[in-house]
C-alpha cells in the first residue's frame, strides 16, 4: 500500500515539476515578443525586403505594377466613352474622370508615406493609454508587466505548485489562452503587412465606380486591424487597476475574465467595426478540446 501510495506521489510530483519547468520557460521566453506583435508601429515598414516589394518610388516593386493599372483603367474608360455614344449610356464626364485620375494616381504613389503616418498615429494612441496607465500605476502597461502579475497571483516558483489544484487549472487555463494571443496577434502581424502591401490597388480600385467597394473592404479591415491595439490598450489598462490577491479566489476569477476579454478582443472589434477574424482558438478551440479531458 505505501509503494502504491509513494508511486502515485512520485507520479504527481514529476507531472508537477514538468509544468513547472513548462511554465517559467515560456513565460521567461516567450511572452516577452507579445508586446512586439501587438503594439505595432513604423519599424514594421522599414524592412529593406518590404520596402523593395512595396516600391519606394513608381518605378519598383508593387507600385510599377499599380501605375500600369492606371493605364488600364484609362483605356477602359476610353472605350466605355465611345461606345456609350453609341448605345447613350450615362457615364461621367471625361474632365471629372480625368480629375480622379490625377488625385488618386498621387495619392497611391504617396500611399507609403500615407500608411506610415497612419501606423505612427495609431500607435501613438495605443502608446498615449499605455502611458496614462504607467502613470496611475506607477509600472508599464504591457504583456511582461501582465505575466509578472500572474505569477505574483499564482506562484509556479514555488514546492507547492500543483497542476491538479485549482491554481494548477487556473495557470494552465491562462498560459493556454496566452498562447492563443501569441499566434492570433501573429496572424495580424503577418495579414497587416498584406494589407499595407496592397494598398496602392486599394487606392487604385477609387477611380472606378464599380471597383470602389474594394477600397472600402480594405480601409474597414485595416482599420480594424490597427484600432485594436489602442482596444488591447484599454483592456491592460483594466485588468491592471485591479486589486489582486494570491488567497482570494475572487481576484483569480477576475483575472481569467481579462485574459479572455483579450483573446476575444478581436472578435468585438469584429463585431463593432467589421474586418476580419485573426482569432486562432475558432480554427483550433485549443483550450476548449483540453479542459473538456480533464
Amino acid at each position: 500500500m505505501n509503494d502504491s501510495t509513494n508511486l502515485t506521489t512520485s507520479i504527481i510530483q514529476t507531472i508537477n515539476s514538468i509544468f513547472e519547468t513548462l511554465f517559467s520557460s515560456v513565460d521567461t521566453t516567450v511572452y516577452n515578443i507579445l508586446d512586439d506583435l501587438v503594439f505595432i508601429d513604423t519599424s514594421i515598414l522599414n524592412d529593406s525586403i518590404f520596402k523593395k516589394t512595396f516600391g519606394i518610388n513608381s518605378y519598383n516593386g508593387l507600385l510599377v505594377i499599380a501605375n500600369s493599372l492606371l493605364v488600364g483603367f484609362s483605356i477602359y474608360y476610353a472605350i466605355r466613352l465611345i461606345y456609350s455614344y453609341y448605345m447613350n449610356l450615362q457615364v461621367e464626364r471625361p474632365y471629372q474622370f480625368i480629375f480622379k485620375l490625377l488625385i488618386f494616381a498621387i495619392v497611391m504613389n504617396c500611399s507609403y508615406f500615407i500608411c506610415t503616418q497612419f501606423i505612427q498615429i495609431n500607435y501613438l494612441i495605443s502608446n498615449a493609454i499605455k502611458i496614462l496607465g504607467k502613470n496611475i500605476f506607477g509600472h508599464n502597461i504591457s504583456f511582461y508587466e501582465l505575466v509578472k502579475k500572474l505569477n505574483l497571483l499564482i506562484s509556479i516558483n514555488q514546492d507547492e505548485f500543483n497542476i491538479f489544484s485549482f491554481d494548477g487549472l487556473i495557470k494552465s487555463f491562462i498560459t493556454i489562452n496566452l498562447f492563443n494571443l501569441i499566434f492570433s496577434y501573429a496572424l495580424r502581424f503577418v495579414i497587416i503587412k498584406v494589407f499595407i502591401l496592397i494598398t496602392p490597388f486599394s487606392i487604385l480600385s477609387l477611380i472606378n465606380n464599380s471597383t470602389s467597394w474594394f477600397f472600402k473592404t480594405w480601409f474597414k479591415t485595416i482599420f480594424s486591424l490597427l484600432l485594436q491595439q489602442s482596444f488591447i490598450s484599454i483592456i491592460l489598462l483594466i485588468i491592471f487597476s485591479f486589486n489582486y490577491s494570491s488567497n482570494d479566489t475572487i481576484s483569480k476569477l477576475m483575472y481569467i475574465g481579462g485574459i479572455y476579454a483579450l483573446v476575444r478582443a478581436n472578435s468585438y472589434m469584429q463585431h463593432l467595426i467589421g474586418g476580419i477574424s485573426t482569432d486562432i482558438s475558432n480554427n483550433f478551440n485549443i483550450s476548449n478540446k483540453l479542459f473538456k479531458n480533464i
